[in-house]
């Protein structure tokens, strides 16, 4: 790692420290590390510096997530999030609408995407929120489901059908007709700040319209759905780490039979199961980073592949955990309990597995053919 990254994962894994179970337990995160760890940059650390973020290329700011996400999978998320928002901003945005929402969101403001609504998660192009230019202003009408980080969020970069394509709004947390509420007990990341966001005839500027409008969903959305993608593969590598973790300590801890824990064969098979779910996940990150920051023509796919390898070895990492742990680890908010609930979710966000398949089998009918 350079100087960079070792100061913001320092500073990240340092606020969370000791922190994370109680976090989980809350199902809140104090607003304050939001706000800090924004100010520093952090949470969108790949803007360019002279927006007020850290200018890491994405193979840099992949370990810092995995960083993050070894210590707190809720914080992860919402780097996530907000990683999602400044690349969209970044890639869509004017010179003025940059210029106007990055320095807001690397000085202490945070940001929710919302994508999902109740009849369209994966299936994009069955979104029904609506986004209609009305003038010099925009109108914005519909109710998204599961918005990450939202409960903490001034920004939220909202997608709805425009036309006969789609489009892109940032919409103020705060403006008239919006209203966000907390989606109660979630399975996972208890402290992302997961809720429903209601968009009644939200009038905003025209200016709050990002560059793209019009063209087909799917196309609008790719770029900042690989953003996630490769995000959200990180942040399993990270999970596989704290479970490694746990589980060598305790099973060189804990004898049984005479014998420490981790001498026993079948034991020895979960771990090196987890060992080696946690290589093959980080060699597939860095594969989709580096073909991120070279803008290769695989970058798209190799994205998929990432979420897709790093997600199922996560949730199976953890499972083989809580299990190597028992009922060490059966305390609901125990680092490998939270694994285990986490990363079900990682195998749904950002495209389920089955959409993450089908992607992949179109990928090979290509590539093999």
């Amino acid at each position: 790692m350079n100087e960079a990254v070792e100061q913001a994962v320092a500073l990240a894994t340092g606020l969370a420290e000791g922190q994370a179970e109680e976090w989980d337990r809350r199902a809140e995160m104090p607003r304050e590390v939001i706000r800090e760890l924004g100010a520093k940059g952090v949470l969108c650390a790949d803007v360019p510096e002279h927006f007020g973020g850290l200018g890491l290329s994405g193979l840099d700011n992949g370990q810092l997530i995995a960083a993050t996400g070894e210590a707190c999978s809720s914080l992860r998320s919402i780097m996530t999030s907000q990683g999602i928002a400044a690349w969209t901003v970044s890639r869509f945005g004017s010179a003025e609408q940059r210029a106007d929402f990055l320095p807001r969101l690397t000085s202490g403001e945070s940001a929710g995407v919302a994508f999902s609504e109740s009849g369209a998660g994966s299936d994009l192009s069955a979104m029904a929120t609506e986004i209609t230019r009305d003038g010099d202003s925009i109108v914005v009408e519909g109710e998204k489901v599961w918005v990450t980080g939202a409960h903490y969020a001034s920004l939220l970069v909202v997608f709805g059908r425009y036309g006969g394509g789609a489009a892109m709004a940032v919409v103020p947390a705060d403006a008239p007709g919006v209203s966000v509420e907390r989606v109660p007990d979630p399975l996972g990341c208890r402290a992302a700040g997961h809720s429903t966001v209601r968009l009644r005839n939200v009038r905003l500027s025209a200016e709050h319209l990002l560059g793209g409008a019009g063209m087909p969903v799917t196309m609008l959305a790719t770029s900042p759905l690989t953003h996630g993608r490769i995000s959200v593969a990180w942040g399993c590598v990270g999970m596989m780490r704290a479970c490694l973790r746990a589980v060598v300590r305790h099973g060189a801890r804990r004898k049984t039979f005479g014998s420490p824990l981790a001498e026993h064969q079948l034991i020895r098979r979960h771990i090196a199961e987890l060992y080696a779910g946690e290589r093959a996940s980080t060699r597939v990150c860095e594969r989709a980073s580096e073909d991120w920051d070279a803008k290769r023509p695989q970058h798209t796919a190799a994205a998929v592949l990432a979420k897709h390898v790093a997600a199922g070895h996560a949730a199976r990492g953890a499972a083989g955990a809580v299990q190597v742990l028992a009922s060490a680890g059966a305390s609901n908010s125990h680092v490998v309990a939270r694994a285990y609930r986490d990363a079900k979710l990682m195998e749904i966000i950002e495209g389920s597995n089955e959409i993450s398949q089908l992607i992949l089998a179109d990928e090979a009918m290509t590539v093999w053919a």
